[in-house]
């Protein structure tokens, strides 16, 4: 197991989450990017239980993906399969098994306040949460995206399914879109990467 995650977690952190997968029936994969999730767990129909991660991720994205993904199965392990996948058991767990790693041995210092912040609840997805969202990708390789909230008001843009978007405005938190084939209307997080096609002065849609 340790050839397999070495060279994708921090090396500080590869003990501690060595112990953490010291089960029999826990398997883990390194998988091909898959742009809808960094990664996933089921059980299978053998009764054991698998563990999927991306190999594109960063360092620090791949160990919180890891452990978010272990909490699934410790979550089981404790409270039942009755659980809800996110709910307030697999939160709980995902806490505890992710505070002895929330320290600057581990992470970056900059990123401790954004992890310690996130922790408190944390989310199905990290992607929801912006702030950490961003700072994360400042370790990922570069890139030929930008982030949503670069995108000049009248662009147009490609996401990595191909549909093509007109930038329009912020709203709160989330930026409206139009689908240019469909002509409808999308919220885009901020930290949605896409690809800028038509760069345009335009200020309004």
């Amino acid at each position: 197991m340790e050839n397999l995650i070495k060279d994708y977690i921090p090396e500080i952190a590869i003990s501690k989450v060595l112990k953490l997968l010291e089960d029999d029936n826990l398997e883990v994969k390194i998988k091909n990017e898959r742009k809808t999730r960094h990664g996933d767990y089921k059980r299978l129909p053998n009764g054991k239980h698998q563990i999927t991660i991306n190999s594109n991720l960063n360092v620090y994205r791949f160990l919180i993906t890891l452990i978010h993904e272990i909490a699934h199965f410790e979550a089981y392990k404790i409270y039942g399969k009755f659980i809800k996948p996110h709910g307030i058991e697999w939160k709980r767990t995902f806490q505890h098994l992710m505070l002895p790693f929330l320290n600057p041995e581990v992470f970056p210092d900059h990123l401790l306040p954004l992890l310690a912040k996130h922790f408190k609840n944390p989310k199905a997805s990290s992607d929801t949460d912006v702030d950490l969202a961003l700072a994360l990708k400042q370790f990922d390789k570069p890139n030929n995206k930008t982030y949503i909230f670069e995108v000049p008001i009248g662009s147009t843009f490609k996401l990595y399914n191909g549909k093509i978007f007109k930038m329009g405005q912020k709203r709160v938190k989330r930026f409206e879109c139009i689908e240019v084939k469909t002509g409808k209307l999308y919220l885009f997080n901020p930290n949605a990467e896409v690809e800028i096609l038509i760069p345009s002065s335009v200020g309004v849609l």
